[in-house]
């Protein structure tokens, strides 16, 4: 047992908390929590309703930032709260910082410049709590902007130390499962979300400001399609019905350009019962727009203009640095075909390419045995893409012309009908980062293609997915000619805040359970 007083341990709960024993830690925290009930005994509520908080703390240093130093403007006085962060007392002074969703500022508290009573309770507040002040602002010899603390009022009472930072795989994995912490000890994380907050809002007006509209899909669908991904399984007790989590929204999209709305876009969370890395989390946030009247080179053009004023927005610059590589996004980017992209980057002539039995070989050399008998021409090329290709595209690079046997949305590609369709991805740092079609909107083609998706499951052994005959009827009600796009928004703020796993980005990452963690964490007998 820690031979530690109580008194001790709180005067250490005041400064941020290292790794402790347990034992040690269970002393600190009953002294906080015995700090909680000795405000209580004076009198005070430790956890009022509500304080009026006049400004945010960025605020008030962008207007007084170049007053002179020892400088006090008494006729200027703000109420600003926050959770304090830092807490020095001196004899009859205390000097401290709070910190807000903007910034932090210095406070200081003198006595005879607060109530008696206020001072006394001022020995019970430790770092973390939450603190509203207010009085005039000031600037302190060393220049250092600061508040003069006229009147103050403790807002919430910490119970548990705050952790100094994050060391190791285990803290990594804290940050994800407590982001609260993360968020509390990291000036970069926060940067990051109220960064992604940014894109997201100006995505949406870059799109409203083009004639898009906004719209709501369902997220419950009763036939799951718009791409290939495996789905959650859900099921309603009232309509006895399988339903499915979306893994794209793109079906019910393209049912309203069919009903007349020309420019569509719905940026929400989609479902794949997938695998996780630092790219994939199981739910996911996507942009999927359509333009009707537009065909994939288009879309191509609106693509890199949205991400490219999306960055200069977010970064006030044409360039990003991404893990240690400058990304450039000044137009035009480069725009290759898949096959040249092959030929240029994997060194394989274009001959090999139209070879089956050469490209079989050839795949199976870099030790891809899936490749098979069952595995098509377009299947081949585009295995022979992802492993020899991907990794080269770091500079923003739309790949198009896909092989047909991998695009069943998409229409044929004018020219070679039979082989390609007109689909592009873009890729930077090696990453697809969006997804475009001239979308397919023949009702007799799609049917094809549908039919042929569903043979090919049965054949692999893969569930057997329902055709979407409502889609299908929709078409036959004409769609016009239309351009699709989907953006993964994860990854592009992945890219734009320079953050080097998806967890980074997303607020609350699927994580496993805490036993399953130690489970993996155990080493086996």
């Amino acid at each position: 047992m820690s031979t530690q007083q109580p008194k001790q341990a709180a005067e250490n709960a005041n400064q941020p908390h290292v790794a402790a024993p347990a034992a040690e830690e269970n002393e600190i925290i009953k002294a906080m929590k015995n700090l909680v009930a000795e405000v209580k005994s004076s009198g005070v509520n430790p956890y009022p309703y509500s304080y009026k908080k006049d400004c945010r703390i960025e605020k008030v240093i962008e207007k007084h930032k170049d007053i002179e130093a020892g400088a006090l403007i008494e006729d200027v006085k703000y109420s600003l709260a926050g959770r304090i962060v830092s807490w020095r007392e001196h004899g009859k002074s205390i000097f401290g910082h709070i910190l807000d969703e903007s910034g932090k500022i210095q406070f200081y508290i003198k006595k005879g410049e607060v109530p008696d009573d206020k001072f006394q309770l001022a020995r019970l507040i430790r770092v973390g709590d939450f603190l509203g002040i207010s009085g005039p602002i000031f600037k302190t010899k060393t220049g250092e902007l600061s508040i003069l603390t006229r009147n103050f009022e403790l807002l919430s009472k910490i119970q548990r130390p705050l952790p100094e930072k994050f060391h190791g795989l285990t803290d990594v994995e804290t940050r994800y499962r407590q982001r609260y912490l993360d968020l509390i000890t990291s000036e970069e994380s926060r940067g990051v979300f109220i960064k992604r907050s940014k894109i997201i809002s100006y995505i949406r007006q870059y799109l409203n400001g083009r004639d898009f509209l906004e719209v709501e899909t369902p997220v419950l669908q009763p036939i799951y399609g718009g791409a290939s991904a495996r789905p959650f399984e859900t099921f309603h007790n009232t309509l006895q019905m399988k339903l499915y989590m979306r893994i794209a929204p793109e079906l019910y999209l393209k049912r309203l350009v069919a009903g007349g709305f020309e420019r569509v876009y719905e940026l929400g969370r989609v479902f794949r019962n997938e695998g996780i890395s630092i790219k994939h989390n199981p739910e996911f946030t996507m942009l999927e727009l359509y333009m009707a009247y537009a065909d994939y080179e288009d879309i191509m053009n609106l693509t890199e203009d949205l991400i490219s004023e999306t960055n200069t927005y977010i970064n006030k610059s044409d360039t990003v640095t991404y893990n240690g590589v400058e990304i450039s996004f000044k137009k035009p980017w480069a725009r290759l075909t898949m096959k040249e992209a092959i030929t240029r980057f994997a060194g394989i002539a274009a001959e090999d390419l139209e070879n089956i039995d050469k490209l079989r070989e050839i795949v199976k050399k870099i030790g891809r045995e899936d490749a098979n008998l069952h595995t098509s021409h377009g299947e081949l090329i585009n295995i022979l893409f992802e492993e020899k290709v991907e990794e080269h595209l770091i500079q923003p690079t739309f790949i198009k012309d896909y092989p047909i046997e991998i695009s069943p949305l998409a229409k044929n590609k004018r020219g070679d009908e039979a082989n390609l369709v007109e689909r592009f991805e873009l890729f930077i740092f090696g990453r697809e980062t969006a997804n475009a079609f001239s979308e397919l909107n023949d009702p007799e083609e799609q049917h094809a293609r549908f039919k042929s998706q569903l043979e090919k499951r049965n054949r692999t052994d893969e569930d057997i997915k329902e055709m979407d005959e409502d889609y299908i009827t929709a078409l036959e009600y004409a769609m016009p000619p239309t351009g699709g796009l989907g953006i993964g928004i994860d990854r592009l703020i992945m890219l734009l805040t320079d953050s080097q796993s998806i967890r980074d980005v997303i607020l609350f990452p699927l994580q496993r359970s805490k036993d399953k963690e130690k489970e993996a964490e155990t080493p086996k007998q």
